[in-house]
C-alpha cells in the first residue's frame, strides 16, 4: 500500500494543488453500507435496458466490494488552499482531472506489483458524500477495488463479455 500512496505523491496537479481526499475503506460495516448505495443504484442503472441488454447487463461484474481487498474511496477537494488557485481559474475541472491522474498512477504502480484495479462507477455521489461524512467542498470521485486480478491479460473486461469492442483513439489534425 506504500507504494500506491507514493504512486499517487508523484502524480501531476494543477498548481501543486493535491486536492485529492482518499478514504481506506478497511471495516466490514463501511463496505456493506458502500455496497448498499451500489446495490441502489445498480437497480435504478439496470432498469433503462432493454430484455436482451438487460440480461447482458446482469451477467457483468461491475463491483468487486464483497472481495477486494483494498478498498479506497476518492474526492476532490473544490476549494484546496494548497496551490494557491494557479492553473484553475479558467477551468475548475482541472482540479478533478488532477484527481484523476493521481488515481491514473495508483492504477499504474497496482499493475506494476500484479495487482487490479476495478473503478466501481454505479455509485450516488451524494451517498457517498454522506457515508463519508465530507464537508461539503468534497466531490465524490472513485471508488477503487484493488486486489488480484481474475485474468491477466489485458483485454477489458466489457469487451471480453461483448458489452462494446474497444473504440480506437482518433487524432486529428489541423
Amino acid at each position: 500500500m506504500v507504494a500506491l500512496k507514493k504512486a499517487m505523491d508523484y502524480a501531476p496537479s494543477v498548481g501543486n494543488a493535491r486536492p485529492w481526499r482518499v478514504f481506506n475503506v478497511a471495516s466490514p460495516e463501511k463496505r456493506e453500507q458502500v455496497r448498499q448505495i451500489f446495490e441502489k443504484a445498480n437497480s435504478k442503472a439496470q432498469a433503462i435496458y432493454e430484455t436482451e441488454r438487460a440480461n447482458e447487463y446482469r451477467k457483468l461484474k461491475l463491483e468487486g466490494i464483497r472481495v477486494a481487498p483494498l478498498q479506497l474511496a476518492i474526492f476532490t477537494e473544490s476549494e484546496p488552499d494548497a496551490g494557491h488557485g494557479l492553473g484553475r481559474q479558467s477551468m475548475t475541472s482541472t482540479l478533478e482531472q488532477s484527481t484523476a491522474m493521481a488515481v491514473q498512477n495508483l492504477c499504474l504502480a497496482a499493475r506494476a506489483f500484479g495487482l487490479g484495479t476495478g473503478m466501481v462507477s454505479i455509485l450516488d455521489p451524494e451517498a457517498m458524500q454522506k457515508l463519508f461524512c465530507v464537508p461539503p467542498s468534497w466531490r465524490f470521485s472513485f471508488y477503487l477495488c484493488i486486489g488480484l486480478p481474475s485474468f491477466t491479460d489485458d483485454t477489458p473486461l466489457l469487451h471480453k463479455c461483448g458489452w462494446q469492442e474497444n473504440i480506437k483513439t482518433r487524432w486529428q489534425n489541423c
